[in-house]
């Protein structure tokens, strides 16, 4: 079945490859049109349940990670039906993790998301996203969101998550992998055996697990990623595909990355987070906004659309202007995103 689209995408790492060492130049995406990607007049808030979702630009079930606009929900919201938009993500709201968020706040968050008829993708929970016991990282400082929990909460954490997912009208929870050490193939038994632990966990409540390839945690890459889907083999433990953090350690995202993910089928993702990364003016890696970096997301979307996926996806923007200014930031990263996806529309 897959077997003619693979021949496609293997002639094709020659050309990722030589992108991601000479630099990148923007591709012309024929059939996309500027005006697509200007912001619709923002929907006016509806009262009761939360809007049935359907299919936002180019049939894509597109969010946006609110916290990645502005930690004020209100306007991350509004930002977000602005474009027509059908999904938001939850990892910080108000300065506050999704976890550490008090229960009136919660309940606060529940009312404007379903008054701004949105669906919650999933709960951003930081789980994982700490030392493994076994084998503790080096110390050193890391972004975590907010958030300071450690192996000694995760029963608790993983069964709040799922409450809080429920309770938000989602069935997915994002994880991680724990901090990653020097030698993550060491590592790796550890993390396989724990991860099938609380997949089993989640089976029993109605949740699916999506793990997120993070180039700072011990599964980083597709390779990584599809390994231990592989070896876990639970129907309630997926992907969180990134194909930018996989860049982070020197994969190619697409093809190569995305074939480890996808194996045998698409149905292994879950999830995914759109962001790009290019190489600044001294050769070092950094954000970058959709479309103006090395990740081939016109190819991946294509391929996507081949394969039949039909999950979610949120833009995780992590670029910034050189302002600093998040929502703009945000709005540009969008831009390039809705370009591409006017030219790669699910049929």
């Amino acid at each position: 079945m897959y077997a003619s689209l693979d021949q496609n995408l293997r002639a094709q790492r020659g050309r990722s490859e030589a992108k991601m060492s000479q630099g990148w130049t923007r591709r012309a995406f024929l059939g996309s049109s500027l005006a697509a990607c200007l912001p619709l007049a923002a929907r006016s808030p509806g009262g009761g349940s939360a809007a049935v979702p359907t299919p936002g630009p180019g049939g894509w079930k597109l969010g946006i990670i609110t916290d990645e606009i502005t930690q004020t929900l209100e306007a991350a919201l509004d930002f977000v039906t602005s474009y027509h938009l059908h999904y938001c993500e939850l990892r910080e709201i108000w300065g506050h993790n999704i976890m550490n968020a008090s229960p009136d706040d919660l309940d606060r968050a529940g009312k404007l998301i379903r008054d701004h008829g949105l669906t919650v993708s999933d709960v951003a929970s930081p789980i994982f996203k700490w030392n493994l016991p076994q084998m503790p990282a080096q110390a050193e400082k890391r972004d975590t969101f907010n958030a300071s929990f450690t192996e000694d909460d995760a029963d608790e954490l993983l069964k709040k998550s799922f409450e809080l997912a429920h309770n938000l009208g989602s069935q997915k929870v994002r994880i991680f992998s724990y901090w990653r050490v020097d030698q993550p193939e060491k590592a790796y038994p550890y993390v396989r055996d724990r991860l099938a632990r609380a997949a089993e966990l989640a089976s029993r409540n109605g949740i699916l697990l999506v793990l997120e390839n993070e180039h700072t945690c011990n599964i980083g890459t597709g390779k990584e990623l599809g390994r231990l889907l592989t070896d876990i083999g639970s129907s309630s433990l997926k992907a969180n595909w990134d194909p930018a953090n996989a860049v982070m350690l020197g994969e190619v995202p697409y093809p190569d990355g995305y074939l480890a993910v996808r194996g045998a089928s698409v149905n292994r993702i879950g999830h995914m987070h759109v962001k790009d990364v290019r190489k600044d003016s001294s050769g070092k890696l950094e954000w970058a906004p959709v479309g103006g970096g090395f990740v081939d997301w016109r190819g991946q979307f294509e391929a996507l659309q081949h394969d039949g996926y039909n999950e979610t996806l949120s833009l995780e923007t992590h670029y910034r202007r050189p302002d600093g200014n998040k929502v703009e930031s945000t709005r540009e990263s969008l831009t390039g995103l809705l370009k591409i996806l006017q030219a790669t529309p699910r049929t």
